[in-house]
């Protein structure tokens, strides 16, 4: 029998982030992986501002920025010649969205190395992947979670978290359902190749040449020899996978011979959908990443918003188990991330119909939770940064915020006036001048980086701070 307070189902971004956050936080997390391997594809492949924010903090930074790139500009090609560049992502537009933030464009990383990075990172910080380890069913009480696996071994937990994919087997067996509407009825065939006789400068587009053709797109994947192949197929047919129907594919939409594509190192195909669990929480199992929200891959907001449910739980389940909270600060996930995801999930939607640009819309780094219970604002409401907001980076004297923030801990920052006293050894207090876009008052800064309580005066933080039940 397997133990741990913790049970993570799959070993993708979510499962990873998550494992990585607990496993800093002193929590005893398993992950446990049905596949033999890591996944091998580069699906997704777009890196947000704001979860660049989040690796930064699980301390992933600089192998993510060195294994990565830049998004190139689109190249259009039509009977064999370029006919002009199409930028696909606006620099402009993400720069002037940026704020604060260090990070200002997506940046591009193969999501099977994302994987590798994140699954060495849990392994230096003591934790680990069982692969091969297919869960068949669970059981729960008011104690924990059993998982039957197919190996014929169990796995016994204090919370399990489903971060096993769109067809999650947790989820499944749970009877939780999922809401959704197919966004596109064609079928798409994404795929790793290498390729000879295209520059890597480019995003290649290959437009429809004729009736009943889709759309072919050659990306090189940054820090890699790959490219990223796609292709759309009419409604009713089946994409065909192999390295013979890849080249024929290819060949017939673009001026590449069948031999220039040499090796297929992976492809997939997929029917765009979005879909929303009805509930994020059973009991003590909760869903994360893709078991808890599907979504077309236009405009990048898949693996980034399940990123960001890692680590909105991971903080939760670790102040629970390990800093003392009242077990109902978990309540608060579902709460939160639902809505987000619901948010995110139309946003993805619009980018894939051109409803939607890419840029301010896409980057999450205006996503908050003003209106969580967890939240709570002391001061006359103004049109001003509020609590639930996320909380800026800045610099105060020689200390840059973000440097502060970084850590399993709370921060409170205590800007032009005194810092109270408090009796919880997880909050850090960092004082300086009023500094906008904060001005004047008290902030306590989430783990996650989002203001959970704000005020002119110490006023109810005691309280608020009890309320979560904090050492």
């Amino acid at each position: 029998m397997k133990t741990a307070d913790v049970v993570i189902v799959g070993a993708g971004p979510t499962g990873l982030a998550l494992g990585v956050d607990l496993a800093r936080r002193g929590v005893d997390a398993l992950v446990l992986e049905k596949a033999d391997t890591l996944f091998p594809g580069s699906r997704g492949k777009g890196l947000q501002p704001r979860t660049m924010e989040v690796l930064e903090d699980l301390g992933v930074l600089e192998p993510v920025l060195a294994a990565g790139g830049p998004y190139p500009v689109g190249m259009i090609w039509r009977d064999g010649e370029r006919v002009g560049e199409h930028v696909m992502l606006d620099p402009d537009a993400f720069r002037n969205a940026a704020g604060d933030s260090a990070f200002t464009v997506p940046w591009m990383v193969p999501q099977w190395r994302t994987q590798e990075i994140l699954s060495d990172r849990l392994v230096e910080l003591g934790g680990r992947v069982d692969f091969g380890q297919e869960v068949t069913g669970l059981d729960q009480d008011a104690t924990g979670v059993s998982l039957h696996l197919a190996s014929g071994q169990g796995a016994r937990a204090r919370y399990v978290v489903a971060a096993d994919g769109g067809r999650s087997a947790v989820r499944r067996a749970l009877g939780v359902g999922m809401t959704g509407e197919t966004v596109d009825p064609n079928p798409v065939l994404v795929s790793d190749v290498r390729i000879t006789g295209l520059d890597r400068d480019h995003w290649h587009l290959f437009p429809p040449g004729g009736e009943g053709d889709g759309h072919l797109a050659i990306c090189p994947l940054a820090g890699t020899e790959d490219f990223q192949l796609v292709a759309q197929f009419p409604a009713g047919t089946a994409p065909d996978t192999s390295l013979e129907g890849i080249r024929k594919v290819a060949a017939a939409r673009s001026h590449l011979a069948p031999e220039d594509i040499t090796e297929v190192r992976w492809a997939s195909e997929f029917r765009p959908r979005a879909a929303l669990a009805d509930r994020f929480r059973s009991g003590r199992v909760f869903l994360a990443g893709d078991a808890a929200h599907v979504h077309s891959p236009a405009g990048g907001q898949g693996l980034n918003t399940s990123v960001q449910d890692a680590y909105n739980l991971g903080w939760k389940l670790g102040a629970v188990l390990a800093d003392g909270a009242r077990a109902a600060l978990l309540d608060t996930y579902e709460e939160e991330r639902r809505p987000i995801a619901a948010q995110m999930l139309g946003i993805s939607t619009g980018v894939h119909r051109g409803e939607i640009a890419r840029g301010a819309a896409t980057m999450q780094l205006g996503l908050g939770y003003r209106e969580s219970t967890l939240t709570e604002d002391t001061r006359p409401a103004a049109d001003t940064l509020r609590a639930g907001d996320r909380a800026p980076d800045a610099r105060l004297a020689e200390v840059r915020l973000f440097d502060a923030f970084r850590g399993p801990h709370w921060t409170l920052l205590a800007l032009g006036t005194e810092a109270p006293p408090l009796a919880a050894r997880s909050v850090r207090v960092v004082r300086g001048p009023a500094r906008q876009p904060y001005g004047q008052g008290l902030f306590l800064v989430r783990p996650d980086g989002y203001i959970g309580w704000a005020g002119d005066s110490a006023g109810a933080l005691g309280s608020y701070v009890a309320r979560l039940g904090l050492r």
